[in-house]
C-alpha cells in the first residue's frame, strides 16, 4: 500500500461515526448490509450514513453494490487488510514482537477470521 492511499484511510477512519461503520461492516461478513440497515444499526440519520459511507468508499475501505432497490455496502478486506500490513510492516517492522505477531496471522482481516473469532473486530 502506497502511503498516501494509507493516509486517505486513516483519515476516513479517524472519526467515530466511520469507524463504527467500518466495524460493523467487518462482522457484518461479505455480504454487507442495506444502507438504511447501517443507519439503523449506528443509530444515525440515513442522510447522515450516506455522507459517510461516500467517505469510507471514495478511501477504499468499503464497497456498495445494487441489490433490486437497495444499495448494499461491505467491507472491503483486501484494503484493511492492506492498511493492518502497511502499518504493521513500515511502522513497526524495527520491533522483533511485533514483526513476529504480523507473520503469525497472515490473515488477520479476512472475512472468515472476523467471524471466526465472534465478529470482534
Amino acid at each position: 500500500m502506497e502511503e498516501r492511499q494509507a493516509l486517505l484511510s486513516f483519515a476516513a477512519l479517524s472519526q467515530e461515526t466511520r469507524l463504527g461503520i467500518v466495524r460493523t461492516l467487518v462482522v457484518a461478513g461479505p455480504d454487507g448490509m442495506a444502507a438504511g440497515a447501517i443507519a439503523e444499526a449506528m443509530a444515525v440519520s440515513p442522510s447522515n450514513v450516506s455522507f459517510h459511507l461516500k467517505e469510507l468508499e471514495r478511501a477504499g475501505l468499503i464497497a456498495q453494490r445494487r441489490e433490486s432497490r437497495s444499495i448494499v455496502y461491505s467491507a472491503n478486506y483486501d484494503a484493511l487488510s492492506g492498511l493492518v500490513k502497511f502499518l504493521m510492516e513500515d511502522c513497526c517492522a524495527g520491533h522483533a514482537r511485533v514483526r513476529a505477531l504480523l507473520e503469525q496471522d497472515d490473515n488477520c482481516c479476512s472475512p472468515s477470521s472476523a467471524t471466526a473469532e465472534g465478529g470482534n473486530v
